[in-house]
């Protein structure tokens, strides 16, 4: 059953399990979120899919969906601002030293792929913040809390992978795990929000999976 931990006449608040795909498409078959949020709503005639904060299908946790144009429009207007922090928590490969870091590269389709994206000059400015949760020396992983300043299409996939720790099961940007089935250690676990009609703040939490959690200890 799709997990919805708030709703409001405004928008619904999802905990998207991975790995499930955020939109339907005519190249795609099987369930969609989408699909789940339609049905979850009864099938409304007209109904509009709107999401605002966007997940890869291997990516899970907390998503924002409107209700309305004038709602999605006003969420994505405070998508990259204080008014709506997302964070994350991965589980990466190796030792990060650090206990706190930026990684500040910008980020750009690869050349002659569509899906792929790469560090590069000509890329747009991507911005990713992070803090150590705890370091496992028996598997070499980090578990980290990251902060996007920016948006961009697997934004954090690719900043992990390009300082040399890539999000565990990552099959795209460092290497798939059999125990992670077709979706990797990356979760949307934190959601705050200021609400644009109400001006009330919220904040919504999501703890870790635990097809996660058993590999921090695990190899």
């Amino acid at each position: 059953a799709l997990r919805v931990p708030y709703e409001d006449a405004y928008f619904w608040m999802i905990d998207k399990p991975a790995p499930l795909p955020s939109s339907s498409s005519y190249k795609r078959e099987g369930p969609t979120l989408e699909n789940a949020l339609y049905a979850y709503a009864g099938c409304p005639e007209g109904f509009v899919y709107r999401p605002v904060n966007r997940l890869d299908k291997g990516t899970s946790g907390l998503m924002a969906v409107a209700k309305s144009t004038l709602m999605h429009k006003r969420l994505m207007d405070i998508l990259h601002t204080p008014d709506f922090e997302r964070r994350y928590t991965a589980l990466c490969e190796g030792r990060i030293e650090q206990d706190r870091f930026t990684i500040d590269a910008p980020i750009d389709r690869m050349e002659g792929d569509s899906v792929h994206r790469c560090v590069c000059e000509s890329g747009k400015p991507s911005v990713t913040r992070g803090q150590v949760i705890a370091r496992f020396p028996q598997t070499n992983r980090t578990l980290v809390s990251l902060q996007l300043e920016t948006g961009r299409t697997h934004q954090i996939r690719v900043h992990m992978a390009h300082i040399g720790h890539p999000v565990t099961g990552d099959y795209l940007y460092g290497s798939a795990h059999p125990a992670l089935a077709e979706r990797f250690a990356l979760h949307s676990s934190s959601l705050a929000l200021r609400h644009p009609f109400t001006g009330k703040k919220m904040c919504f939490c999501s703890g870790l999976p635990e097809e996660i959690r058993a590999l921090c200890v695990k190899k």
